[in-house]
């Protein structure tokens, strides 16, 4: 049989994958959806629990107002119908970090349904369905190594059991794993902006799982799936995807079939590993959850969450162009995250020339924060410092050159720009007859490269540029240097 790095262009082509995404978002509740334990990540083991997340005898779930509220606006956000009645049911299986042998959840009567991500890259816009959004209660985890005696033994920490959870399942319209990375994205940034969850894949406060299968192209009928479990970063889905649609494809080709099953993804090996068979809707035995009544969230209800909704991404992107004159990319950039585009909007309004601010953004401060490994949040230059620089620049108190210097130091002493600015007080120098007077040195010492010049090696005006703002030191108005260069260069 065909290993997947056989896959030919040819087969490729005969095929189309098929991509369904199952997101699980962590609320970003205090305590847990049906009891008051601390959802805090990292406490020692076993140490945020009770008898109602223990599933002991004659526990009560009794439901978190604030859960609901946080899965409802997150539905909002993501274009959702609300359900003004919903059901939670009784999801029957059994794992060793599942106390109760069943798992609170919602079946056939969901919180929100019928929403969508809109998917807007290459100037093409496509909208991927979102077909349910429903509260659950998570499970344990079990830990298999990193505790005495883990090389023979599995330890169970039940500090996350009954953490609330938004599932968000989408509608197989996912064609290829590019368009699930931008999904996932998308949906990402419009769940931060909520504010409802902080999305954290290291922490597990956001998983997903892919179920992705293929078929003959123009073909209606799905073929088989298989999910693949527990990828921990959006790149490693992508792969996943990547592999999988190969490996399945290479299993039609030679005249195999696809088992329907759950796969793990290696990603030091680049490949997926059969964990079990998939079960089926009614292999969980769904039922009523008999301890709780149907959850109502009513017209009233719902129009106090909505007022919560913020201005979303791709509203706000929107309006950023046409209230700053940044360009659409420059928008999606600063919109990747709600603080960062706060900050720059604040910023923006202090400035003289809120493109400037963009351009520093994304030309000297980004790159920088990017270099060591720093958040928006962490940066030293705030942009309020953004702002004060875009000033001194727009001003020609500064030059670029100097502004870039200023950035350097503002990381090296880890101080915002406007108190760096102020210890090193660089001017920049304007005096047309000093610059004249550097210009003159600097060509009567190179008679050289003015001959070049002269003889049609234009590019040699970049040396006399780089002569002069070096005898400045790096203070010369560049663009006086340029014109009395040329003046004199060409006379």
């Amino acid at each position: 049989m065909a290993t997947t790095a056989d896959v030919s262009t040819s087969a490729r082509a005969k095929y189309e994958p098929v991509i369904g995404l199952e997101v699980h978002v962590q609320l970003l509740t205090r305590s847990k959806i049906f009891c008051s334990c601390s959802t805090r990540f990292g406490d020692p083991p076993n140490t945020n629990v009770c008898p109602v997340c223990l599933g002991l005898p004659g526990a009560l779930p009794v439901l978190n107002r604030k859960a609901v509220e946080f899965a409802v606006l997150a539905a909002m956000a993501l274009n959702c119908r609300i359900n003004e009645t919903s059901i939670f049911a009784r999801k029957n299986y059994f794992y060793p970090d599942l106390p109760k042998g069943y798992q609170i959840s919602q079946y056939d009567k969901p919180l929100a349904e019928f929403g969508w991500v809109n998917l807007v890259s290459g100037g093409r816009e496509k909208k991927i369905g979102i077909t349910r959004l429903h509260l659950e209660e998570d499970a344990g985890k079990s830990l298999h190594e990193g505790f005495a005696g883990s090389a023979d033994a599995t330890a169970i920490d039940l500090n996350r059991t009954g953490v609330p959870l938004a599932e968000i399942v989408s509608e197989p319209e996912i064609s290829s794993p590019d368009e699930a990375y931008e999904y996932l994205t998308r949906m990402r940034e419009i769940i931060l902006y909520t504010g409802v969850s902080d999305c954290n894949m290291e922490e597990g406060s956001l998983r997903c799982d892919a179920n992705v299968s293929v078929r003959l192209r123009g073909e209606k009928s799905f073929g088989t799936k298989a999910e693949i479990k527990n990828v921990n970063s959006f790149r490693f889905i992508h792969d996943a995807l990547e592999h999988e649609i190969d490996r399945q494809i290479n299993l039609v080709e030679s005249g195999g079939k696809v088992t329907q099953e759950t796969r793990l993804y290696n990603a030091e090996e680049g490949r997926t590993y059969s964990m079990r068979s998939k079960e089926a809707a009614h292999d969980y035995r769904y039922f009523p959850e008999p301890d709780l009544l149907p959850l109502v969230v009513d017209e009233k209800w719902q129009a106090e969450i909505r007022r919560a909704l913020p201005e979303l991404p791709e509203v706000r992107r929107q309006r950023m162009v046409a209230e700053y004159g940044i360009s659409e990319y420059d928008a999606q950039v600063l919109t990747v995250n709600k603080t960062l585009a706060d900050q720059f909007e604040a910023a923006a309004k202090a400035a003289k020339n809120p493109k400037r601010v963009a351009n520093l953004v994304q030309s000297e401060l980004m790159g920088r924060l990017k270099a060591k490994n720093l958040t928006i949040e962490q940066s030293p230059i705030t942009m309020r410092g953004v702002a004060v620089s875009a000033n001194l620049v727009e001003a020609g108190t500064i030059s670029g050159k100097m502004l870039k210097d200023l950035y350097d130091l503002c990381f090296e002493r880890n101080q915002d720009f406007p108190a760096v600015y102020e210890k090193e007080r660089p001017q920049q120098i304007t005096d047309s007859s000093a610059i004249e007077k550097m210009v003159d040195e600097v060509i009567a010492a190179n008679p050289k490269q003015v001959e070049q010049y002269r003889a049609g090696k234009k590019t040699v005006a970049g040396f006399f540029v780089g002569q002069v703002m070096r005898a400045s030191k790096g203070q010369a108005n560049p663009q006086l240097v340029n014109e009395l260069l040329s003046k004199k260069l060409d006379s």
